[in-house]
Formats: C-alpha cells, structure tokens, sequence
C-alpha cells in the first residue's frame, strides 16, 4: 500500500462527501493503475468501498436533514433489483462496449446538469417524490449501471432525484447517497460469485474513503446550491472525457474523420449557445 493509495482514497471519500457521486469511477482506476488488482477483482473492491463510504457519508447529511428517506429507500430497492442482476451479467458483457456506453451516460448526465445550471435557480419540483413507475424504471437502470461497471451510479440517482424528483441539489446528494450504497452491496453480491476480494486492501482503503465522506460531507451544506449542481457536471465531463479516452485508444484520435466530427459538434454547440443569447 502506497502513500499515493492512500492519497487517492481520501479523494475518493471526499468525492462521495460532497457530490454524492464520482467515488466509485476513482477507485476502480485507483486499485487497478496504483494498486495492481485485475479488473474484476478491482470493480467488486470498489463496491465494497464506496459502499461503505456512502453509508459513512449519509450521516452527516442525515442529521442535517438532507436526506429524503421515503424516495431513497423507494429508488434504492428498485436499484438493489438491477444491481445484483447486473453483478451476475457483467462476466458475459465486453468490458470495451460497456465503458464506451458508460462514458457517453455520464457526459449526458453533465450535460443536463450544467445547462439546468445555467438556466439558474432550482428545477420547479413537480410532486413531493418521483411517481412509482419513474422510480422502478430509474431505479432498475441505475442498478444495472451499478452491477455491470462496478459504478455506484451516483452521476445518475443525483440528476433523478435533482431534475426529475424537483428535490434541491443539496437534499440530491445527501439521498443519493443512501441509494448509491444500496446499489454497491446487491451489485457487490452479484459479482462475489464469480470473483474474490482482497479484504486487507479493501478494508485499508475503506477505512482511509471514510475519514474522507465525512470531511467532504461537512463541507457540502455550506457550498452555493448552483455551485456545487456547476462543479458536480464539470467533474462528470472531466470523468467521462477520460473514460472514453481510455477505451477508443489512440488510433481513433489520429484519425482525421474523428476531428471533424468533433469539429462539427463544437460548431454546434457554439451556434446554439449564441442563438440561445440572442433570443435571451
């Protein structure tokens, strides 16, 4: 176990503290890159982990009254469904396409994050919670997102309970927490059938996580509700830019077709932000 482990583990608990997402897509590179753990085994510590740590980190926001139990405990057990099921097929899914489909999911999610952002204020909430039927399906998706990646899906239960719910971005993070550690232990006990864990490592850098949630934790009801919806869909996009990166290799970002496309996107984008300004 290296200082730089270690380093890195108090990040990821941190992470989960105040954006009440993210941990999970830290640590699975954190074991794997500094620790030396094969993919699998990498993916079901990492459950383990931001498991644990979600728990720790709800507390503060439980006692500070950021937390919706009644939606969590709704969306969590739909969650639970599609992790453990996402557990026991992740053996038989291509790592590659899983990924590639994962990072698009996040940069997404970021996208609906920073122009709900932008737009300013909070979304106008529609019901107390999400109706039952938006509950199952988000929650078996989340799940299954969970199960398969090894993600304690907080980049999504966050949008949900944010755009969907109406629930402020502060009571967001704080109930997503409670769903993210649901979904790490079914996802976890789907994968524990076909993969062990390294309980020494795990517990380590379990321990070190939660030292970090709960700073982070305290630190999350006193940023600007704008800010921190701004800083969790940047911190998304940085994710899911270096996740894609990871997967498509290199050959694929010296094509010159690939820069085009990617031209053609930006040229986009900026054509509508301006028209967005004018008509504003």
């Amino acid at each position: 176990m290296t200082a730089l482990v270690v380093v890195a583990s108090l990040f990821v608990g941190v992470t989960l503290g105040v954006l009440g997402g993210g941990g999970s897509i830290l640590t699975v590179p954190i074991l794997v890159y500094l620790a030396g753990q094969g993919t699998k085994e990498a993916i079901a510590t990492s459950l383990f982990v931001v498991g644990v740590t979600s728990l720790a980190a709800l507390v503060p926001h439980a006692r500070a009254r950021r937390v919706r139990w009644k939606a969590g405990l709704l969306f969590g057990a739909f969650s639970m469904v599609g992790a453990y099921g996402g557990g026991r097929l992740a053996a038989y899914v291509p790592g590659t396409a899983l990924l590639i489909a994962f990072a698009l999911m996040m940069l997404a999610t970021a996208v609906a994050m920073l122009r709900t952002s932008r737009r300013g204020a909070e979304p106008k909430p529609r019901r107390r919670d999400l109706p039952l039927k938006h509950i199952a399906v988000d929650g078996l998706v989340v799940g299954a997102v969970t199960g398969l990646v090894g993600s304690g899906g907080g980049f999504l239960v966050v949008p949900a309970l944010a755009l969907l719910a109406g629930l402020p971005m502060g009571i967001a993070v704080g109930t997503s927490l409670l769903v993210i550690a649901m979904n790490s232990f079914a996802g976890l006990a789907g994968h524990l059938s076909g993969v062990g864990i390294d309980w020494g490592l795990a517990l380590t850098v379990t321990a070190v996580a939660v030292v970090g949630s709960v700073i982070g934790g305290r630190f999350a009801g006193r940023i600007p509700q704008d800010s921190l919806r701004r800083a969790f869909g940047w911190f998304v996009v940085v994710m899911g830019v270096f996740v894609l990166t990871q997967q498509l290799g290199t050959g694929l970002w010296g094509h010159p077709a690939t820069w085009g496309v990617l031209g053609a996107v930006l040229l986009a984008v900026t054509v509508a932000r301006v028209r967005a300004k004018s008509s504003g």
